[in-house]
C-alpha cells in the first residue's frame, strides 16, 4: 500500500538522523530547491499537497470523511480521527507521487496546528513532526483560518491585501482586517452557531442529508427566497459580529410548529421545503454580505477576500458579486477547490518561513475555535 511504502522510506531515512550537542544536522540540500509539503487535518478531511515558491501547486489531495459521518448528521470527533491515522500516510505518499516529488526534495513542512479539533490535528502534527525530524526540514505552523483567507491571495496570483476578510465555514463565520499576508485583526465573529453549522442543522431539520450547503443550496433551487421572513439578527446594528441561532429555531417552527400553539403544521411537500431552503440560505447571506460592506467602509478598504466551505455556495457568490459591483470594491472569492478544507492553502507557509516563524518539534496544537488575538 502507499501508506506502507512511505514509512518504509521514513524508516530508512530514519536510521541517517544524528545528533550533536541536542540539535540535528542539516541536510546537504541544495539552497535552491523551492518546494514545500502542507498537511491539513482539523476537523474531518485528510489533506496533503505539495507547493512550489511560486505558489503553483503541484499535488492537492484530499480524502474526504462524508460517509462516515453522514449517519450522524454531523462531525463526531472521535471517528475523524481515527479516520486521519488510517489516511494521513497514503495521502501523503500520494500528494507525494502525484507532484513527482520524493521525500528529499523538500525544503519545508507546513502542517495545519489550530483551530480545529484535538485528536485531528494531533494525527497531522505528529505525521509533519516526524518527516521534519527525519528530514532535518523547518516545521511551519500554519493557522486553518488565516490560510483560508490567504487561498483568495493564491487565487488572485498576486498581493492582495490590506483587504477586508471573510471565513465562512462549518466551524467560523469571522471578519476580518487584513493588514498583510500574515496580520489579520479579528473584527468579529459569530456569537453562536457558525453559518456552515446552521447550514447542517437546518439540512437536518429539513431531511435533506449532510453535509447540510450543498443540500441545502440544491432544494434552494427550486424554491421562493421570498416565501418566508426568516430573522435577519444584527442585520441593522453597527456591532460586527453574527448571529444563527435565531435563524435556526425559526426554520425549527417553521417545520415543526411553535411549541405551545395548536395551529397545524402543513404538510412538509417538496416545494415548501425547497422555499424554507431558499427563504433561509437568503437570510444568511442577506447577513453576510451586510457585514462585510460595514466592515468595508468601517476600515477605508477596496478590497474583500472571503473563503471558507460556505463560500462554495453558488448564490452567495452571486450576491458578494453583485454587492462588489455597487460599491466599486474588488472581490476576490477563494476558487470552490480552495473553499472546502484543502492543504494547499496552507500555502501561506512560504511567507511564514521567509519570516523565520517556524516551529520546533515540541510544539502543540491549539485546538477550539478562534483565539481573539491579532497576529
Amino acid at each position: 500500500m502507499a501508506g506502507n511504502r512511505l514509512i518504509i522510506r521514513l524508516l530508512l531515512l530514519g536510521c541517517c538522523v544524528r545528533e550533536n550537542e541536542g540539535q540535528l544536522f542539516r541536510s546537504n540540500r541544495s539552497a535552491d530547491t523551492q518546494v514545500l509539503l502542507a498537511i491539513e487535518s482539523s476537523c474531518d478531511e485528510t489533506a496533503a499537497a505539495v507547493i512550489d515558491r511560486e505558489l503553483h501547486v503541484l499535488s492537492n489531495v484530499v480524502a474526504s470523511q462524508t460517509d462516515l459521518h453522514q449517519r450522524f448528521g454531523g462531525i463526531v470527533p472521535e471517528v475523524a480521527s481515527r479516520a486521519h491515522v488510517r489516511r494521513i500516510l497514503p495521502i501523503i505518499d500520494e500528494s507525494l507521487q502525484e507532484a513527482g516529488c520524493e521525500l528529499d526534495d523538500l525544503c519545508a513542512i507546513a502542517v495545519v496546528t489550530e483551530p480545529g479539533l484535538v485528536g485531528s490535528l494531533l494525527v497531522g502534527l505528529t505525521a509533519a513532526k516526524t518527516l521534519a525530524m527525519v528530514m532535518r526540514i523547518p516545521l511551519v505552523p500554519v493557522n486553518h483560518v488565516e490560510a483560508h483567507l490567504y487561498a483568495c491571495r493564491m487565487a488572485a496570483g498576486r498581493d492582495i491585501f490590506p483587504a477586508v476578510g471573510l471565513v465562512v465555514s462549518g466551524g467560523h463565520s469571522n471578519l476580518y482586517d487584513c493588514h498583510s499576508s500574515l496580520e489579520f485583526e479579528l473584527l468579529g465573529s459569530t456569537i453562536d452557531d457558525a453559518a456552515g453549522e446552521a447550514f447542517d442543522k437546518v439540512a437536518q431539520t429539513l431531511n435533506l442529508g449532510f453535509p447540510g450547503g450543498p443540500a441545502v443550496e440544491q432544494a434552494a433551487h427550486i424554491g421562493s427566497s421570498s416565501a418566508f421572513k426568516f430573522p435577519r439578527t444584527f442585520l441593522n446594528e453597527d456591532r460586527l459580529e453574527f448571529s444563527f441561532s435565531g435563524l435556526k429555531t425559526a426554520v425549527l417552527y417553521t417545520v415543526r410548529g411553535t411549541p405551545g400553539s395548536r395551529k397545524p403544521v402543513p404538510q412538509l411537500t417538496e416545494q415548501r421545503i425547497a422555499d424554507i431552503a431558499a427563504s433561509f440560505q437568503e437570510a444568511v447571506i442577506d447577513v453576510l454580505v451586510a457585514k462585510c460592506q460595514q466592515a468595508i467602509k468601517l476600515r477605508c478598504r477596496q478590497v474583500l477576500c472571503v473563503g471558507g466551505g460556505v463560500a462554495a455556495n453558488t448564490h452567495l457568490r452571486q450576491s458578494f458579486q453583485r454587492m462588489a459591483d455597487e460599491s466599486g470594491i474588488e472581490l476576490i472569492i477563494a476558487p470552490p477547490e480552495y473553499c472546502t478544507d484543502n492543504a494547499a492553502m496552507a500555502a501561506i507557509a512560504w511567507e511564514l518561513l521567509e519570516q523565520g516563524r517556524t516551529a520546533s518539534l515540541d510544539i502543540d496544537v491549539t485546538p477550539g475555535l478562534v483565539r481573539q488575538r491579532t497576529r
